[in-house]
Protein backbone atom coordinates (compact mmCIF):
# COMPACT_ATOMS: atom_id res chain seq x y z
CA UNK A 1 0.00 0.00 0.00
CA UNK A 2 1.48 3.25 -0.90
CA UNK A 3 0.48 6.28 1.49
CA UNK A 4 0.20 8.87 -0.93
CA UNK A 5 -3.42 11.08 -0.66
CA UNK A 6 -5.25 11.11 -3.40
CA UNK A 7 -5.96 14.94 -4.33
CA UNK A 8 -9.75 14.29 -3.00
CA UNK A 9 -8.97 12.99 0.00
CA UNK A 10 -6.43 15.59 0.42
CA UNK A 11 -8.40 18.49 0.29
CA UNK A 12 -11.11 16.91 2.66
CA UNK A 13 -8.67 16.59 5.25
CA UNK A 14 -7.22 20.14 4.57
CA UNK A 15 -7.45 22.59 8.01
CA UNK A 16 -10.63 24.83 7.05
CA UNK A 17 -9.73 27.71 8.84
CA UNK A 18 -8.50 29.38 5.43
CA UNK A 19 -12.54 30.00 4.68
CA UNK A 20 -13.55 30.99 8.48
CA UNK A 21 -14.29 34.54 8.43
CA UNK A 22 -14.42 36.45 11.85
CA UNK A 23 -17.18 37.11 13.26
CA UNK A 24 -18.40 41.06 12.63
CA UNK A 25 -16.03 40.99 9.05
CA UNK A 26 -17.27 41.52 5.59
CA UNK A 27 -15.21 40.51 2.49
CA UNK A 28 -14.04 42.45 0.72
CA UNK A 29 -15.75 41.80 -2.47
CA UNK A 30 -19.05 41.93 -0.22
CA UNK A 31 -17.90 45.52 0.49
CA UNK A 32 -17.41 46.80 -2.65
CA UNK A 33 -20.94 45.73 -4.03
CA UNK A 34 -22.57 47.07 -1.03
CA UNK A 35 -21.15 50.60 -1.56
CA UNK A 36 -22.13 49.90 -5.18
CA UNK A 37 -25.75 48.81 -4.61
CA UNK A 38 -26.04 52.04 -2.41
CA UNK A 39 -27.81 54.89 -3.84
CA UNK A 40 -26.77 57.82 -3.51
CA UNK A 41 -28.05 59.96 -0.72
CA UNK A 42 -30.69 62.96 -2.42
CA UNK A 43 -29.88 66.38 -1.27
CA UNK A 44 -33.20 66.98 0.12
CA UNK A 45 -32.48 64.36 3.12
CA UNK A 46 -29.29 66.91 3.88
CA UNK A 47 -32.20 70.10 3.34
CA UNK A 48 -34.58 67.52 6.19
CA UNK A 49 -31.53 66.71 8.38
CA UNK A 50 -30.64 70.33 8.80
CA UNK A 51 -34.47 71.74 8.86
CA UNK A 52 -35.40 69.53 11.72
CA UNK A 53 -32.43 70.62 13.90
CA UNK A 54 -34.52 73.93 13.95
CA UNK A 55 -36.95 73.22 16.64
CA UNK A 56 -39.41 76.25 15.96
CA UNK A 57 -39.55 75.56 12.29
CA UNK A 58 -40.22 71.90 13.31
CA UNK A 59 -43.33 73.24 15.78
CA UNK A 60 -44.32 75.99 13.67
CA UNK A 61 -44.41 73.39 10.56
CA UNK A 62 -46.48 70.43 13.30
CA UNK A 63 -48.76 73.67 13.81
CA UNK A 64 -49.35 74.62 10.13
CA UNK A 65 -49.93 71.38 8.90
CA UNK A 66 -52.87 70.61 12.26
CA UNK A 67 -54.09 74.73 10.75
CA UNK A 68 -54.48 73.12 7.08
CA UNK A 69 -55.97 70.03 8.72
CA UNK A 70 -58.56 71.64 10.46
CA UNK A 71 -59.99 73.77 7.94
CA UNK A 72 -59.89 71.18 5.31
CA UNK A 73 -61.34 68.37 7.48
CA UNK A 74 -63.00 70.31 10.22
CA UNK A 75 -66.68 70.68 8.47
CA UNK A 76 -66.63 67.01 7.72
CA UNK A 77 -66.07 66.02 11.34
CA UNK A 78 -67.85 68.93 13.20
CA UNK A 79 -70.77 69.44 11.29
CA UNK A 80 -72.87 72.34 12.59
CA UNK A 81 -73.28 75.11 9.86
CA UNK A 82 -71.54 77.86 10.31
CA UNK A 83 -74.54 80.18 8.97
CA UNK A 84 -77.06 78.98 11.36
CA UNK A 85 -78.76 81.28 13.57
CA UNK A 86 -80.12 79.72 17.04
CA UNK A 87 -81.54 83.11 18.59
CA UNK A 88 -82.03 80.95 21.82
CA UNK A 89 -78.92 79.72 22.32
CA UNK A 90 -76.84 83.42 21.47
CA UNK A 91 -73.86 84.83 24.05
CA UNK A 92 -73.23 81.71 25.26
CA UNK A 93 -69.77 80.46 26.23
CA UNK A 94 -67.68 77.51 25.83
CA UNK A 95 -69.67 74.38 26.40
CA UNK A 96 -70.16 70.85 25.04
CA UNK A 97 -72.21 72.33 22.49
CA UNK A 98 -70.35 74.60 21.60
CA UNK A 99 -66.43 74.52 22.66
CA UNK A 100 -66.16 77.98 21.52
CA UNK A 101 -69.27 79.41 22.31
CA UNK A 102 -71.76 81.38 20.82
CA UNK A 103 -72.00 84.66 18.95
CA UNK A 104 -74.70 87.34 18.81
CA UNK A 105 -76.75 85.72 16.59
CA UNK A 106 -76.62 81.88 18.34
CA UNK A 107 -73.86 80.85 15.70
CA UNK A 108 -71.53 78.24 16.38
CA UNK A 109 -68.11 80.24 16.85
CA UNK A 110 -65.93 77.24 16.51
CA UNK A 111 -67.92 76.27 13.04
CA UNK A 112 -67.50 79.79 12.36
CA UNK A 113 -63.61 79.64 12.92
CA UNK A 114 -62.87 76.71 10.84
CA UNK A 115 -65.01 78.22 7.50
CA UNK A 116 -63.06 81.26 8.33
CA UNK A 117 -59.68 79.86 8.70
CA UNK A 118 -60.64 78.18 4.99
CA UNK A 119 -60.95 81.64 3.23
CA UNK A 120 -57.70 82.83 5.44
CA UNK A 121 -55.36 80.18 4.53
CA UNK A 122 -56.71 80.39 0.92
CA UNK A 123 -56.51 84.29 0.48
CA UNK A 124 -53.18 83.55 1.97
CA UNK A 125 -51.87 80.39 -0.42
CA UNK A 126 -53.28 81.82 -3.27
CA UNK A 127 -51.94 85.49 -3.03
CA UNK A 128 -48.62 83.83 -2.63
CA UNK A 129 -48.10 82.13 -5.31
CA UNK A 130 -49.30 84.95 -7.91
CA UNK A 131 -46.92 87.25 -5.92
CA UNK A 132 -43.87 84.93 -6.11
CA UNK A 133 -44.57 84.12 -9.71
CA UNK A 134 -44.64 88.20 -10.05
CA UNK A 135 -41.18 88.34 -8.42
CA UNK A 136 -39.56 85.51 -9.67
CA UNK A 137 -40.32 86.42 -13.01
CA UNK A 138 -39.28 90.38 -12.94
CA UNK A 139 -35.94 89.29 -10.73
CA UNK A 140 -35.08 86.78 -12.80
CA UNK A 141 -35.55 88.62 -15.99
CA UNK A 142 -33.86 91.94 -14.42
CA UNK A 143 -31.08 89.88 -12.64
CA UNK A 144 -30.13 88.03 -16.16
CA UNK A 145 -30.84 90.84 -18.99
CA UNK A 146 -28.35 93.33 -18.07
CA UNK A 147 -30.47 95.96 -20.46
CA UNK A 148 -33.56 95.67 -18.26
CA UNK A 149 -32.02 95.43 -14.98
CA UNK A 150 -32.81 99.37 -14.65
CA UNK A 151 -35.42 99.66 -15.80
CA UNK A 152 -37.29 96.63 -13.75
CA UNK A 153 -35.53 97.43 -10.58
CA UNK A 154 -36.89 101.26 -11.21
CA UNK A 155 -40.54 99.67 -10.97
CA UNK A 156 -40.17 97.60 -8.32
CA UNK A 157 -38.34 100.90 -6.47
CA UNK A 158 -41.87 102.64 -7.27
CA UNK A 159 -43.99 100.23 -5.54
CA UNK A 160 -42.02 99.70 -2.76
CA UNK A 161 -42.12 103.69 -2.54
CA UNK A 162 -46.03 103.27 -2.19
CA UNK A 163 -48.44 103.90 0.75
CA UNK A 164 -49.66 100.50 0.27
CA UNK A 165 -52.76 100.63 2.95
CA UNK A 166 -54.00 103.65 1.24
CA UNK A 167 -53.09 102.29 -2.55
CA UNK A 168 -55.34 98.68 -1.15
CA UNK A 169 -58.04 101.03 0.28
CA UNK A 170 -58.78 102.92 -2.92
CA UNK A 171 -57.74 100.04 -5.33
CA UNK A 172 -61.02 97.84 -3.11
CA UNK A 173 -63.31 100.99 -3.43
CA UNK A 174 -63.05 101.50 -6.76
CA UNK A 175 -62.87 97.88 -8.17
CA UNK A 176 -65.78 95.65 -4.88
CA UNK A 177 -68.82 96.61 -6.88
CA UNK A 178 -67.61 95.70 -10.32
CA UNK A 179 -66.35 92.35 -8.91
CA UNK A 180 -69.14 91.76 -7.08
CA UNK A 181 -71.71 92.23 -9.64
CA UNK A 182 -69.52 90.05 -12.09
CA UNK A 183 -68.24 87.37 -10.20
CA UNK A 184 -70.88 87.44 -6.85
CA UNK A 185 -70.44 88.73 -3.53
CA UNK A 186 -67.48 86.10 -2.15
CA UNK A 187 -66.00 85.20 -5.39
CA UNK A 188 -65.83 88.51 -6.41
CA UNK A 189 -64.13 90.14 -3.12
CA UNK A 190 -62.06 87.13 -2.89
CA UNK A 191 -60.51 88.01 -6.86
CA UNK A 192 -60.13 91.58 -5.20
CA UNK A 193 -58.58 90.65 -2.51
CA UNK A 194 -56.05 88.14 -3.72
CA UNK A 195 -55.06 90.33 -6.75
CA UNK A 196 -54.79 93.66 -4.21
CA UNK A 197 -52.19 91.29 -2.21
CA UNK A 198 -50.27 89.71 -4.63
CA UNK A 199 -49.68 92.73 -7.12
CA UNK A 200 -48.45 94.66 -3.84
CA UNK A 201 -46.25 92.42 -2.05
CA UNK A 202 -43.86 90.57 -4.99
CA UNK A 203 -41.48 93.58 -4.41
CA UNK A 204 -39.12 91.97 -1.77
CA UNK A 205 -38.87 88.32 -3.48
CA UNK A 206 -38.01 90.31 -7.01
CA UNK A 207 -34.77 92.08 -5.56
CA UNK A 208 -34.08 88.88 -3.45
CA UNK A 209 -33.73 86.86 -6.46
CA UNK A 210 -32.29 89.33 -8.81
CA UNK A 211 -29.20 89.66 -6.36
CA UNK A 212 -28.11 85.86 -6.12
CA UNK A 213 -29.38 85.44 -10.27
CA UNK A 214 -26.21 88.31 -10.48
CA UNK A 215 -23.90 85.73 -8.30
CA UNK A 216 -24.95 82.73 -10.17
CA UNK A 217 -24.63 84.01 -13.55
CA UNK A 218 -21.05 84.78 -13.12
CA UNK A 219 -20.37 81.32 -11.69
CA UNK A 220 -18.38 78.68 -14.31
CA UNK A 221 -21.13 76.60 -15.22
CA UNK A 222 -22.99 79.11 -16.58
CA UNK A 223 -19.90 80.56 -18.25
CA UNK A 224 -19.50 77.05 -19.67
CA UNK A 225 -22.99 76.59 -20.39
CA UNK A 226 -22.78 80.23 -22.73
CA UNK A 227 -19.59 79.39 -24.02
CA UNK A 228 -21.58 76.06 -25.81
CA UNK A 229 -24.53 78.33 -27.27
CA UNK A 230 -27.31 77.68 -24.59
CA UNK A 231 -30.11 79.78 -25.55
CA UNK A 232 -31.39 82.38 -22.63
CA UNK A 233 -34.68 80.23 -22.23
CA UNK A 234 -33.23 77.07 -21.50
CA UNK A 235 -30.05 78.44 -19.63
CA UNK A 236 -32.97 80.08 -16.99
CA UNK A 237 -34.89 77.24 -16.71
CA UNK A 238 -32.05 74.51 -16.41
CA UNK A 239 -29.14 76.71 -14.81
CA UNK A 240 -30.76 79.89 -13.03
CA UNK A 241 -34.27 78.74 -11.62
CA UNK A 242 -33.21 75.29 -9.81
CA UNK A 243 -30.29 77.82 -7.93
CA UNK A 244 -32.40 80.40 -6.66
CA UNK A 245 -35.06 77.72 -5.52
CA UNK A 246 -33.73 78.30 -1.80
CA UNK A 247 -34.83 82.42 -1.39
CA UNK A 248 -38.19 81.50 -3.75
CA UNK A 249 -38.98 78.99 -1.09
CA UNK A 250 -38.78 81.39 2.06
CA UNK A 251 -40.12 84.20 -0.06
CA UNK A 252 -43.40 81.59 -0.20
CA UNK A 253 -43.73 81.12 3.46
CA UNK A 254 -43.04 84.32 4.45
CA UNK A 255 -45.72 85.75 1.57
CA UNK A 256 -47.84 82.98 3.14
CA UNK A 257 -47.87 84.99 6.64
CA UNK A 258 -48.32 88.27 5.04
CA UNK A 259 -51.31 87.90 3.03
CA UNK A 260 -52.58 86.33 6.03
CA UNK A 261 -51.85 89.73 7.83
CA UNK A 262 -53.36 92.18 5.30
CA UNK A 263 -56.73 90.13 4.34
CA UNK A 264 -57.03 90.12 8.15
CA UNK A 265 -56.60 93.87 8.23
CA UNK A 266 -58.87 94.38 5.50
CA UNK A 267 -61.55 92.67 7.03
CA UNK A 268 -61.13 93.98 10.27
CA UNK A 269 -61.29 97.53 8.49
CA UNK A 270 -65.15 95.98 6.94
CA UNK A 271 -63.53 96.55 3.71
CA UNK A 272 -62.66 92.59 3.29
CA UNK A 273 -65.43 90.00 2.91
CA UNK A 274 -69.41 90.89 3.07
CA UNK A 275 -69.97 90.68 6.73
CA UNK A 276 -72.00 87.05 6.35
CA UNK A 277 -68.62 85.73 5.45
CA UNK A 278 -66.64 84.42 8.24
CA UNK A 279 -62.97 85.01 7.75
CA UNK A 280 -60.72 85.39 10.73
CA UNK A 281 -60.28 89.47 10.69
CA UNK A 282 -63.87 89.27 9.83
CA UNK A 283 -64.66 87.49 13.30
CA UNK A 284 -61.86 89.60 15.17
CA UNK A 285 -63.89 92.78 14.14
CA UNK A 286 -67.53 91.57 14.44
CA UNK A 287 -66.09 90.45 18.19
CA UNK A 288 -64.71 94.10 18.94
CA UNK A 289 -68.11 95.39 20.56
CA UNK A 290 -68.46 92.67 22.90
CA UNK A 291 -64.46 92.88 24.15
CA UNK A 292 -65.76 93.64 27.53
CA UNK A 293 -68.64 90.99 28.46
CA UNK A 294 -67.45 88.02 26.11
CA UNK A 295 -63.42 88.61 25.49
CA UNK A 296 -63.24 85.18 24.36
CA UNK A 297 -64.52 86.10 21.02
CA UNK A 298 -61.68 88.31 20.40
CA UNK A 299 -58.54 85.84 22.10
CA UNK A 300 -60.15 82.92 19.37
CA UNK A 301 -59.72 84.54 16.04
CA UNK A 302 -56.63 86.27 17.32
CA UNK A 303 -54.76 83.08 18.48
CA UNK A 304 -55.51 81.50 15.21
CA UNK A 305 -54.19 84.82 13.21
CA UNK A 306 -51.10 85.41 15.68
CA UNK A 307 -50.05 81.50 15.84
CA UNK A 308 -50.66 80.42 12.19
CA UNK A 309 -48.23 83.48 10.99
CA UNK A 310 -45.74 82.97 13.66
CA UNK A 311 -45.27 79.03 12.93
CA UNK A 312 -45.37 80.18 9.26
CA UNK A 313 -42.27 82.32 9.81
CA UNK A 314 -40.40 80.08 11.63
CA UNK A 315 -41.00 77.50 8.86
CA UNK A 316 -39.24 80.17 6.66
CA UNK A 317 -36.65 80.57 9.45
CA UNK A 318 -35.76 76.59 9.32
CA UNK A 319 -36.06 76.80 5.32
CA UNK A 320 -33.55 79.36 5.21
CA UNK A 321 -31.03 77.66 7.48
CA UNK A 322 -31.62 74.08 5.66
CA UNK A 323 -31.26 75.67 1.84
CA UNK A 324 -28.06 77.19 2.66
CA UNK A 325 -25.19 75.05 2.13
CA UNK A 326 -22.94 76.90 4.47
CA UNK A 327 -25.01 76.20 7.11
CA UNK A 328 -26.57 72.52 6.34
CA UNK A 329 -23.02 71.03 7.09
CA UNK A 330 -22.27 72.73 10.76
Amino acid sequence: MTDETTPARAAEHAPRTAHMVPAGAVPAGAAMEGIIETPPRSQWWDVWDQFKTHKGAVLGAAFFIFVLLAVTLGPYIWTIDPQFIDIRARNQGPSFAHPFGTDQLGRDTLSRMIAGGQTSVAVGVTAMLLSLVVGTAIGVVAGYFRRLDGILMRLTDLFLALPLLPLLLVIILLFRDPLRAAFGPESGIFILIVFVIGITSWMQTARIVRGDVLAIKEREFVLAAKSIGTPSRRMILRHILPNVLSPIMVSATLGIATAIITESALSFLGLGFPSDYPTWGRLLYDSTDYLQQYPERVIWPGLAISLTVLSVNYIGDGLRDALDPRIRGR
